[in-house]
């Protein structure tokens, strides 16, 4: 059976990533892969994508890396409105939480195989 085709904004040198594409394709998924950094969605794309994710936008945040933690922005976050919060997102996609995975208007962000498997499962 197959399955439908998802976009997937990934960081190739990221094991979570690896994980989740290779997930994806076991369950039958037709992928379009998008690099994250290569082509780091703008402004009004990550709103909507926050949006339909239904989490709150300091969640699509890569509070593990590297950027980050060197711009501290644990710190900058809270006094930062949503505009300048999706400015910094789209100005360096090494700060976007991934994977992000897309389907209409069905969003995930990050990699844990049981909201996967609800999310994008074929059963």
């Amino acid at each position: 059976m197959q399955m439908s085709q998802l976009t997937v904004y990934h960081y190739p040198k990221c094991g979570t990533c690896r994980a989740a594409v290779k997930w994806l394709k076991e369950q039958g998924h037709e992928l379009e892969l998008r690099h994250i950094v290569e082509q780091t969605p703008g402004v009004d794309e990550l709103a909507g994508l926050a949006a339909a994710s239904g989490l709150e936008l300091k969640k699509i945040f890569n509070t593990s890396g590297e950027v980050y933690k060197r711009e501290n922005l644990k710190e900058k976050l809270p006094g930062l409105g949503e505009r300048e919060q999706l400015e910094l997102l789209a100005g360096n996609g090494m700060l976007i939480k991934r994977p992000i995975v897309v389907s209409g208007s069905k969003v995930t962000v990050g990699f844990k195989e049981e909201e996967y498997r609800k999310a994008w499962g074929n059963e």
